[in-house]
């Protein structure tokens, strides 16, 4: 194994050294206390919001998200950042009336798509964005409606029949012999819906662009007004199979707000649960790609691990994809003895298994011909788009909030992060699997050292308005959520991040040279979360 596990991100320097660099480019900074977490925080002035993100790029600090919050008459406009320890956030505030900010996309290519978005949704310009195409919206709503706005309704102002979204201007690829291919929104098979728009050459792909928001839920709209039972049954839901990492995100964002302290019996039942929805995703992903290069053999064999698996799931938590066992102040279920050995007998039949299948994936000269050279990524495109989890891992950027910002209880485990040089399909694979390894190393460690005590703590009554933000990672990576609840524990402002926002351009950035029936494969080995983009 070629482990790369302090390159990349970790030459940033440390969080609370950040504030520093920006004060010594004569960008001045101010505390920021009101968001609780373990983040930093500082507010600058807006005018420097394009020059820090300059500031910060030129030193390996990674762009991780951006949100707004409407407090009429202005808008706070956040922004997060992630160090060689931990995060920081920035935050402005602009007018809501024609209100602007520089871009940060100059300096961070991962902010394209977020700035985007926040700009159809509280109407902020930003300007020197180098691409002014909506991205969201979709001829949902109109140009002059901004959905994030508190004035604006729950349930929007729709139309009775919205007109279809088939004007999105692609950026087209000339040439003697090349041509488009248009595949999407709606697919042949069950997966949700999101265009890809092919520049091709007989079979070798030019450029990929994808549009995506077709399933565009209103997530965070609906978040607006609800209690903390009904934003994490919300959480649950961004992705649904990424439930126990969004559910825990928003809880401890919530957690920290409030000063609610989880017991420690609590915290680890949450990291069995989160390694379980880790093992049984990389599990169908592992099959998944294998089947588009047509090796069934191990399609049938890991769809049978998963469902086995997942069956346990069911049987111990009572949801085969573990929603809403993740609450707030700590878990729904507990576990007694008759049932952590159970877990820990099929974690063994688990490992016994792959011991035979796994090194079959990686050595079998057919299936590896197909996946060594295909979709290759490399480190640099990595770090430039901000890719996460086992996408960047496979091309060296080898970062894990488990290990690097470690919260309660990994912070009381070694978790060991594989990575590989190369970023082809056959290395997101071999990630895939080295991960699930580690995985039930975690579990036997937690299953077998499971602390006594209550699986649950009461929330106090809420005097004042607070804020929070959290940093979990989920199974595709860093997760993040941010929650502001008013006096009375209503919910004003809930902000998901999923990693799939970063995670998807990788698939165009890899698909250059790529043959059109490798595709399949190439999608598969990114396998980003419409539904946790589209919120």
């Amino acid at each position: 194994m070629n482990r790369l596990e302090h390159q990349g991100q970790m030459a940033a320097p440390d969080i609370g050294a950040i504030p520093g660099l920006l004060n010594n480019a004569g960008i001045a900074t101010t505390e920021v206390t009101d968001i609780k977490g373990s983040a930093l925080a500082v507010a600058i002035e807006a005018r420097f919001w394009g020059e820090a993100a300059a500031v910060t790029a030129a030193n390996h600090i990674r762009w991780c998200a951006v949100w707004g919050e409407h407090r009429p008459p202005q808008i706070d406009i956040t922004a997060v950042l992630a160090g060689k320890n931990g995060h920081l956030l920035i935050r402005t505030t602009v007018p809501d009336a024609q209100g602007e900010l520089p871009s940060q996309t100059p300096a961070y290519p991962a902010a394209n798509r977020p700035e985007r978005y926040v700009q159809e949704m509280f109407g902020i310009h930003f300007t020197s964005h180098p691409d002014g195409r909506r991205w969201m919206r979709h001829q949902a709503w109109a140009a002059e409606q901004y959905p994030l706005r508190k004035d604006f309704p729950l349930a929007g102002t729709p139309q009775e029949k919205t007109p279809p979204d088939c004007e999105y201007p692609f950026i087209p690829a000339e040439g003697e012999g090349v041509y488009e291919i248009p595949v999407g929104p709606v697919h042949a098979g069950i997966i949700e819906p999101g265009h890809f728009r092919f520049q091709a050459v007989g079979e070798d792909i030019l450029s990929l662009e994808a549009h995506l928001g077709y399933v565009h839920k209103g997530i965070e709209k609906c978040a607006e007004g609800r209690d903390l039972p009904g934003l994490i049954r919300l959480a649950a839901r961004v992705s649904g199979d990424s439930t126990v990492a969004h559910s825990w995100a928003a809880c401890q964002a919530c957690e920290s707000a409030v000063g609610v302290t989880v017991p420690r019996r609590a915290l680890s039942i949450r990291a069995i649960l989160a390694e379980r929805e880790r093992i049984a995703n990389h599990l169908g992903d592992i099959g998944a790609c294998c089947n588009d290069v047509g090796f069934a053999f191990a399609q049938i064999q890991f769809s049978r691990l998963r469902e086995l698996w997942q069956r346990q799931n069911a049987a111990v938590f009572g949801h085969r994809l573990l929603m809403d066992v993740v609450v707030p102040g700590g878990v729904s279920h507990d576990i007694g003895s008759e049932q952590i050995n159970l877990m820990q007998q099929s974690a063994r039949q688990l490992r016994h298994e792959l011991q035979d299948l796994l090194p079959l994936l990686y050595e079998y000269p057919s299936l590896q011909d197909r996946l060594r050279t295909t979709g290759m990524l490399s480190l640099d495109t990595v770090r430039n788009i901000g890719a996460l989890g086992y996408v960047a891992r496979a091309s060296g950027e080898c970062w894990d909030l488990r290990r690097d910002a470690p919260y309660a209880p990994y912070d009381e485990v070694v978790v060991t992060v594989p990575s590989y040089s190369g970023g082809a399909s056959s290395s997101r694979l071999r990630v895939r699997g080295d991960e699930i390894l580690v995985s039930l190393e975690l579990l036997d460690q937690f299953l077998t050292n499971l602390p006594a005590g209550e699986i649950w703590q009461a929330f106090p009554i809420l005097e004042k308005a607070c804020s929070g933000v959290a940093f979990i990672e989920g199974w595709r990576g860093e997760i993040i959520a941010y929650v502001h609840l008013e006096a009375n524990g209503i919910v004003s402002r809930y902000f998901p991040r999923d990693p799939s926002w970063l995670n998807w351009p990788a698939l165009e950035a890899l698909i250059g040279g790529v043959i059109v029936p490798d595709f399949p494969l190439c999608n598969k080995s990114i396998n980003g979360s419409y539904s946790g983009h589209d919120l």
